[in-house]
């Protein structure tokens, strides 16, 4: 009876049923778009970190570079006086920690051991500065502070054209400028080199600890004209071109990786690194293991992708911003709109049935069976909105993933000013001295979760309007049938 009667009152009033499951459906349908724009901000987001740190991080510790007066500040390069009219070439390269003080190897030990950590990994990073020419007499010098040391491609360095000048002399010459990253060869599953794909040729195999073997970014290994099998001189070292990386977004963290060993080495740097990056055993107490890290390693700066994210500026930001609050508190206030829609309507809709429902109390319908019959008809209205809300939704987020609107993310403090994980900014990586702009497509993914959420919005919306007409149809009786009648 219950159902047959059902059937035949949602039959009988298809406009008002539908007209209280569209209002239920556009407030369904804008909580799925936000949710899963603001689900596609943070898998941009992600993409856009993930270019910094590598795969796999969730903080880095490094400690913040100590400005220091004389050669350091104005790397000298020194070559022979040659007589006039000598074009013979010399080179001269200056191979510089980038970035960052310093330290002891064994600090990734000492990391490493901390509560909550479950592995870490050293790097280094380098600035290498390469000068050819030919210099007929006196002594060329580059200043580093000039244009030159805040040249780069984007994060990687890339070949930068440093001021300089002759002092007593002429010359012809051409400044080299990139970055070297030391990784270490055993634990490759962390660090900057995680964010790049081996497009061409290997990676290093973990028995290449000193190895003289380099993986080029495809970038630069295309601008230089690298491939597998080329060979790349670094202070008169020569290294074996042994894979090609392309980043998986933005550019790449440096424009040369080598094993540590060899970066140490070159820099003079023997059991030295810059910084330490850091896996948590659990990624929800990220928080708990920064400060055990601050408070048990002194003199470091611990940085994480949340410290990192908090630079991150642009259209990104702003569209994560607008999703994030404006959205939530937009999809919040029609939600709230519906429900109350949904919910009068019914209960004026129970008023226009006064007669019916107080003949059927008059023929021995108790004031439940009568309630329930409202609450059921309450229901079916709000799953047939929650069935065209996930429609909406869905398709709204389809729109948004096919249209892929572009932003623009900026990261990092330009300038070399102090940013997370020290001078330059950066979440650690190599040599990010400047500022850079990535582009990433925005997707509108939709989760089961968020199915989920709208089929759990669309019963409670049918509770509501059940219970505001059930409540309606609980006080009539059976005179009120007659005075409508009347």
């Amino acid at each position: 009876m219950f159902f047959t009667y059902l059937r035949r009152e949602l039959r009988r009033r298809r406009k008002a049923a539908l007209v209280v499951a569209s209002g239920l459906a556009l407030g369904i349908a804008l909580v799925i778009v936000v949710s899963s724009v603001s689900s596609g901000m943070g898998k941009a987001q992600d993409k856009v970190l993930q270019s910094l740190y590598g795969l796999g991080t969730d903080m880095t510790v490094t400690k913040a570079a100590t400005p220091t007066a004389g050669s350091s500040q104005r790397p000298r390069f020194q070559f022979d006086a040659r007589a006039n009219g000598d074009d013979s070439t010399q080179s001269s390269d200056r191979v510089m920690v980038q970035g960052f003080t310093t330290l002891a190897a064994s600090t990734v030990s000492e990391v490493g051991d901390q509560k909550g950590v479950s592995s870490a990994v050293g790097g280094l990073s380098l600035n290498v500065v390469k000068v050819n020419g030919q210099f007929t007499r006196g002594q060329f010098q580059q200043n580093q502070n000039s244009a030159g040391g805040q040249a780069g491609r984007g994060a990687g360095g890339g070949t930068g054209q440093p001021q300089g000048e002759v002092r007593g002399g002429g010359a012809d010459f051409d400044i080299n400028q990139y970055t070297v990253y030391g990784t270490d060869v055993t634990k490759t599953a962390l660090g900057p080199l995680t964010s790049s794909k081996i497009t061409s040729g290997r990676t290093f195999k973990t028995t290449e600890i000193d190895a003289k073997v380099v993986v080029a970014d495809s970038a630069y290994a295309k601008e230089k004209k690298y491939k597998v099998g080329s060979t790349v001189t670094i202070k008169n070292v020569k290294f074996t071109v042994i894979g090609i990386a392309t980043a998986d977004s933005g550019d790449a963290a440096a424009n040369l990786y080598i094993p540590l060993q060899q970066a140490q080495t070159l820099a003079g740097e023997k059991n030295k690194i810059t910084t330490v990056y850091v896996k948590a055993t659990d990624s929800q107490q990220i928080d708990s293991v920064k400060s055990t890290i601050q408070k048990n390693v002194s003199g470091t700066t611990v940085t994480t992708s949340a410290d990192l994210a908090k630079t991150v500026s642009g259209s990104l930001s702003t569209a994560s911003s607008l999703a994030t609050n404006v959205g939530k508190w937009l999809s919040i206030a029609v939600l709230v709109a519906a429900f109350l829609v949904a919910g009068l309507l019914t209960s004026a809709a129970v008023s226009r049935r006064v007669r019916e429902f107080g003949t059927l109390k008059a023929l021995g319908w108790k004031s439940g069976r009568v309630t329930r019959q409202v609450v059921g008809e309450a229901m079916v209205n709000g799953l047939l909105g929650g069935v065209l809300g996930i429609a909406l939704g869905l398709a709204g987020a389809y729109v948004v993933t096919s249209v892929s609107p572009t932003l623009q993310a900026q990261l990092g403090s330009g300038g070399g000013t102090d940013g997370p994980g020290g001078p330059g900014g950066g979440f650690g990586g190599p040599g990010r001295r400047a500022a850079k702009t990535l582009e990433v497509a925005l997707t509108a993914p939709v989760s089961v979760t968020t199915i989920a959420l709208a089929v759990a919005l669309a019963v409670a919306g049918g509770l509501i309007a059940g219970a505001f007409g059930g409540w309606r149809a609980s006080r009539l009786r059976p005179a009120d049938a007659l005075r409508r009648v009347e």
